[in-house]
């Protein structure tokens, strides 16, 4: 069976591109502030909010890095392995950070019963 081809026009895969880059940007500064302000909030918790936006960063350019490969896709097979590496690849992140915020949860937790918080 003869997969068909995405006719994208380039025009069109162009104007996604820089939608990605806006939006990507856009991000950037809201991770940049939001990082800036939680420097300024001494606390047990703080650390932890640090990683978790740390994570939230990470799957975001991983989001962004996907759309971008969809976007030049030239086929639906080549769309759909890109999509199933994308969300495998998210299964073991969320997986990895779940298992980072738990520990450092627990030694806060810790921390705070022994009054270091």
């Amino acid at each position: 069976m003869i997969e068909p081809k995405l006719e994208v026009p380039a025009e069109l895969r162009d104007l996604a591109e820089k939608t990605i880059d806006q939006a990507e940007q856009a991000f950037s500064l809201f991770f940049d502030a939001a990082s800036k302000s939680m420097t300024s909030m001494p606390g047990a918790g703080t650390e932890i909010s640090k990683q978790a936006l740390s994570f939230t960063e990470q799957n975001m350019k991983a989001a962004f890095e996907h759309a971008r490969k969809l976007v030049h896709a030239t086929d639906l097979q080549e769309a759909m392995r890109i999509q199933s590496e994308f969300l495998r690849s998210q299964f073991t992140n969320a997986g990895e950070h779940m298992r980072q915020i738990s520990g450092s949860v627990m030694s806060v937790t810790k921390d705070a019963t022994k009054g270091k918080f």
